[in-house]
């Protein structure tokens, strides 16, 4: 049997295409610190694509709040380092919420530039549109930058559709479940 069968619930061992492994797993509170201390090695354009504004540094109240998702309405991943949590370099992060009184399921990801570009947001991703499917969601929706085009190119190549956002810059990418 692969190692692979072997993970829990929701942990795959995955391999970049350079050849880098890395490992897909909920995320969990002992990765508070280690995403506060990631989110220094982001660039200022990093930080604007995923947040749509520009943040000098990740609170502890905010990395607790993303560490700690309610499992009833909202699920998030990390794309770490195959080593025990809280010792892992977080390289991604992606979370889905239930909208409050819709079936949608609001996304969000965030991939470093140390492995944007090999597939991470892609299997990120997936596991989100499985999830919101398993909690028998509608559609899951994300606003992403006008000029993020790595995120609408991964959007596009995955069935969702372009929408007007309200927010400004931004684009509303949809995908029915």
């Amino acid at each position: 049997m692969a190692a692979r069968n072997r993970l829990p619930p929701w942990h795959d061992q995955i391999r970049l295409t350079n050849g880098r492994e890395i490992l897909i797993r909920p995320v969990r509170p002992d990765d508070a610190e280690p995403l506060r201390a990631g989110f220094g090695l982001l660039g200022p354009e990093e930080i604007r694509q995923r947040f749509l504004d520009r943040m000098p540094e990740l609170s502890a109240e905010m990395a607790n709040r993303l560490t700690r998702p309610d499992p009833k309405t909202e699920f998030a991943l990390v794309a770490a380092e195959p080593l025990p949590p809280g010792e892992a370099l977080v390289g991604g992060v992606a979370r889905v919420a239930v909208v409050p009184g819709t079936r949608d399921g609001e996304f969000t990801i965030l991939v470093s530039r140390y492995i944007a570009g090999l597939g991470a947001g892609r299997q990120l991703m997936r596991r989100l549109v499985r999830w919101a499917k398993g909690k028998k969601l509608e559609r899951l929706v994300g606003d992403v930058l006008e000029d993020n085009q790595p995120m609408l190119a991964l959007a596009d190549s995955l069935g969702f559709r372009r929408e007007t956002s309200d927010t400004p810059g931004a684009v509303r990418v949809v995908l029915d479940l």
